[in-house]
């Protein structure tokens, strides 16, 4: 097959502000997941698929299985408006935990 690109798992992006390894990056409607540090205006490689430990809003109470959303700030939450979807969340992470595992894209 000579039009496979990619096999999706994994994207190239341009960091608009530097990006810590393992921080969310919302690329449109993408979430990638940094697989490193990366300055501002340098090219950096995201994962697209899988599921990541990434931070959330403290006070969200986030069942298992349920939609979560990427804020503009980096954090994950259980509230759409105004925010992205970023995927589920493959465990459940009440209030007052810091962090969720999230499937991204999903």
């Amino acid at each position: 097959m000579k039009n496979c690109v990619s096999d999706g798992n994994t994207i190239d992006f341009t960091a608009t502000a530097a990006v810590a390894s393992g921080a969310p990056v919302l690329l449109g409607k993408v979430v990638a997941v940094s697989l490193g540090n990366v300055a501002i205006d340098e090219v950096g490689v995201g994962a697209t698929e899988g599921v990541f430990e990434l931070p959330k809003v403290t006070a969200d109470d986030i069942g298992q299985g349920a939609q979560v959303y990427l804020k503009s700030d980096g954090m994950i939450t259980s509230t759409a408006s105004g925010n992205t979807l970023a995927g589920k969340a493959w465990a459940a992470a009440g209030n007052p935990s810091d962090t969720v595992w999230v499937k991204i894209n999903a």
